[in-house]
């Protein structure tokens, strides 16, 4: 077994000649909570879809729980896996998105069970029964016959986080979750986050709430221009950052 709940090494990604990540290196141990600053356009978001293979990467390699990610070894060469298995790999990787991307025909029960009834094979009376559960977990179980049209930015994001959970991940990605809220709405679905970190699950978080992160995060890695700049601990990175990029960064948006 891997120390490592998530590892990256070398990783690489360019758009054209746009190039967004340019040979990242990133440890989480599991059970870590870990923060990604850092401004619109480093990479946060496409090293998050990296995890994942939602983005295949150009050079590098990812790992999950010790496994590679997307890829299998045969000699010297990686070679990409078929399609259900890269399916099976991401049903051990919870993303959490910025859209709720939710179903707007199913109910907001239905929305939490469908993965597990579709890629884990489990019953359908026990999907559900688990989904009830999870939305107990994030304080809308009263809301469970509901459809997603009927609820506020905040509860269709906390049932997107339910359905996350709903195939119990190893590491749950959160990419940048408060962002389309209302202001009024980020506390609900930040306490959610919160409960999770308590309860030891592995977390990487992109977001720019700087306070939660002082909060919640083992790590705060700040980001610019595709690399890694600085990580720490967050009194070490947000409280005496050594990097100057980095003291720019939270000098422009504390």
């Amino acid at each position: 077994m891997s120390k490592y709940a998530i590892e990256l090494r070398g990783v690489r990604k360019s758009f054209g000649d746009n190039e967004v990540l340019a040979g990242v290196n990133l440890a989480v141990r599991p059970g870590e909570v870990t923060v990604i600053l850092g401004p619109s356009g480093s990479g946060k978001s496409t090293l998050l879809r990296t995890i994942n293979h939602l983005e295949k990467v150009d050079a590098g390699i990812v790992r999950v729980g010790g496994e590679l990610v997307g890829y299998v070894r045969k000699g010297n060469r990686l070679h990409e896996l078929p399609e259900r298995e890269i399916l099976r790999q991401r049903s051990r990787i919870g993303f959490v998105f910025q859209n709720f991307h939710l179903f707007p025909h199913l109910t907001v029960r239905e929305n939490v069970a469908l993965a597990p009834i579709a890629s884990q094979r489990r019953p359908k009376s026990v999907a559900h029964e688990e989904a009830l559960d999870l939305l107990k977990r994030v304080g809308l179980a009263d809301k469970a016959n509901e459809y997603p049209r009927r609820l506020s930015g905040g509860q269709q994001q906390r049932v997107a986080i339910a359905r996350a959970l709903a195939l119990r991940p190893e590491v749950v990605l959160f990419d940048e979750p408060t962002s389309a809220l209302d202001p009024e709405l980020v506390a609900e679905v930040l306490d959610v986050i919160r409960d999770l970190a308590r309860d030891g699950s592995t977390l990487v978080i992109v977001t720019h709430e700087i306070g939660f992160a002082r909060e919640v995060a083992d790590t705060v890695v700040l980001m610019d221009a595709g690399r890694i700049v600085e990580q720490g601990p967050p009194a070490q990175v947000l409280d005496a950052p050594a990097h100057p990029r980095t003291k720019a960064f939270l000098a422009h948006v504390l």
